[in-house]
């Protein structure tokens, strides 16, 4: 899978740009604050319908313009796709070959993107909730079963929050309904925990591997924590555990008028020989290990969807020390399209740089090379 070629219109400091990449690295080097990552940011949201930037203002509109666009063409196995996002101050409209579509899980998956970003270290340092939502990330582009259904059980949780809140409230209401929506909320969260738990399995088969790779060293896996304990991850299993301990938490969620166990609150922590980097780990093992995870989700990509993602690496570079720069450098350097970010190109092996696209990027304005 590549980007082609990517168009934007009003786009955070981007009146009009339009540029074509290569099929291999293509690198955009810059001072900071020059728009550098304003183009990684546009291509994730070309592809997730979202931003991966955190602490950033989310209006991604230029000043003083009232809508925005983003619009690349994809090749996959030489298929041509038109990608196209019209985004106004509170609308977002999405189109496939000029064809607008209506559902998000109807349009992910046709861009796949891993993004590496000085954000990163929140994946092990930061709350759950960061996490929950890299894998829902890349499980919904790699399945869209996963993501239809992980939209339909927080529609019951919702629902479910909701109606526990009436009967607190109101004691005599029919708990009957109660139960209809716990049921159908069950057998939504089977499903989410079994592609959870085979995802992270999945990683943990390279994740040691790329970390090896880059660092030297090896013992690492991520480990996956639901909330509650399972015996084993079989559909009836998950739905007996889950069944009983709505059954046991009743009187508490009822107080607390919300559900207290579910997949909304999952985790997964990094291990490295048996210790959680989170505390037992220094910041240079932590980067490598999130690096290394990202790395096992081309694999994940490779042999789920028989297709090969856009990494997009956001001045990461900076942060490595020369050795471990050159190792990654040598993984990403393999058939895939890159997309990368660096303030000096110092910062690169320069036989790296032989068939790469270099780009210029000042106050908004970018140049090939």
């Amino acid at each position: 899978m590549k980007i082609t070629k990517l168009k934007l219109v009003n786009f955070r400091n981007y009146s009009t740009l339009a540029i074509k990449l290569g099929d291999g690295m293509n690198i955009f080097v810059g001072d900071n604050a020059q728009g550098k990552t304003n183009i990684l940011e546009a291509i994730t949201i070309l592809s997730l319908t979202k931003s991966h930037r955190l602490g950033v203002h989310p209006n991604v509109i230029m000043f003083d313009r009232k809508k925005a666009k983003i619009k690349g063409v994809i090749r996959k196995d030489q298929i041509i796709s038109k990608l196209e996002i019209d985004m106004e101050e509170n609308n977002k409209k999405l189109f496939l070959n000029q064809t607008e579509i209506k559902k998000v899980a109807d349009y992910i998956s046709n861009l796949n993107v891993i993004v590496f970003s000085p954000d990163d270290l929140e994946i092990i340092k930061g709350s759950p909730n960061v996490r929950r939502n890299l894998l829902n990330i890349q499980l919904s582009q790699i399945s869209k079963v996963y993501l239809t259904v992980y939209n339909e059980y927080n529609k019951l949780l919702r629902t479910r929050n909701e109606y526990l809140k009436v009967l607190f409230q109101n004691s005599i209401a029919d708990s009957s309904y109660l139960d209809i929506i716990t049921d159908k909320l069950v057998e939504k969260a089977v499903i989410i925990y079994q592609m959870r738990k085979e995802y992270l399995d999945f990683v943990n088969n390279s994740i040691d591997k790329y970390y090896k790779d880059i660092n030297g060293d090896s013992g690492l896996l991520v480990e996956y924590h639901p909330n509650i304990e399972f015996d084993s991850y079989d559909k009836e299993s998950i739905r007996k555990t889950l069944k009983h301990y709505y059954k046991k938490n009743y009187k508490k969620e009822l107080n607390y008028g919300m559900t207290l166990v579910g997949p909304h609150r999952d985790d997964f922590t990094f291990l490295f020989c048996g210790k959680d980097l989170k505390f037992f780990g220094s910041q240079g093992q932590q980067k490598t290990a999130v690096l290394a995870y990202k790395l096992s989700e081309i694999d994940i990509f490779r042999e789920k969807l028989n297709t090969l993602p856009v990494l997009l690496l956001d001045d990461i570079f900076s942060e490595l020390d020369l050795k471990k720069r050159n190792r990654l450098l040598k993984l990403i350097h393999q058939g895939i399209q890159s997309i990368i970010t660096t303030t000096d190109l110092r910062n690169i092996n320069k036989k790296y740089l032989e068939n790469a696209y270099i780009y210029n990027v000042k106050n908004g304005n970018v140049e090939r090379k």
